[in-house]
């Protein structure tokens, strides 16, 4: 079904141009068959990480840093960016979230937005402090599907998504952005493929 989004101007317009398929449909994934590695079948995944929007500042309010919570600003923000993931035709199957209350949250407003019909679940290793290979060995313990949300911190998120496609330095993430990763395997060594990784503005410029 074409897409009824607004005309784009600017960043989100040329986000969209990228991300367009050869007949002008928006695409979430790339087409792309089981890997073979090491002689082993391995099952393609779609990682999709995710940085928790805006929450409350540290202080005297909140002097537990992990029981902080998203604001209406960023719930608002938060809300129109999975609007542009749904333009995207973005498809997931399983939510995972860091421990802390603002990743659950934002979990949820994904989960709820995508309207995905599976309960989010805590991984431990997308608390703040946890490396990336931590991350990967805890997630290929618990993980059943292929279409995978990680809801996390910086700057753990970005070095994950940089060790994930063999990238030299951490790639930033912005409170709300989302980076789209296709690996071969959530065991595979090899690197893999950045397809898309957007800003939370232009995920709601999509979304407009």
């Amino acid at each position: 079904m074409p897409s009824t989004a607004r005309p784009l101007h600017g960043d989100a317009s040329r986000a969209a141009a990228a991300l367009s398929a050869p007949d002008g449909r928006p695409r979430a994934h790339t087409a792309r068959t089981r890997a073979i590695v090491c002689g082993l079948d391995v099952e393609p995944c779609d990682l999709y990480i995710v940085r928790h929007a805006i929450a409350a500042e540290r202080g005297e309010e909140w002097p537990d840093d992990t029981k902080r919570p998203l604001t209406e600003e960023g719930i608002a923000r938060f809300k129109e960016a999975v609007g542009g993931l749904a333009w995207l035709d973005v498809e997931i199957d399983e939510i995972f979230t860091s421990p802390l209350v603002r990743a659950k949250q934002t979990a949820t407003l994904l989960a709820h937005g995508l309207g995905n019909k599976t309960s989010v679940k805590t991984l431990e290793a997308l608390a703040p402090g946890h490396t990336p290979p931590q991350v990967m060995n805890e997630l290929s313990r618990t993980a059943k599907r292929h279409r995978i949300a990680l809801v996390g911190h910086e700057p753990g998120l970005g070095d994950l998504a940089a060790h994930l496609v063999g990238a030299p330095r951490p790639l930033p993430f912005k409170k709300g952005g989302v980076c789209y990763v296709a690996i071969q395997g959530l065991a595979s060594r090899r690197p893999g493929e950045l397809v898309w990784f957007l800003p939370p503005k232009v995920l709601r410029r999509l979304a407009r």
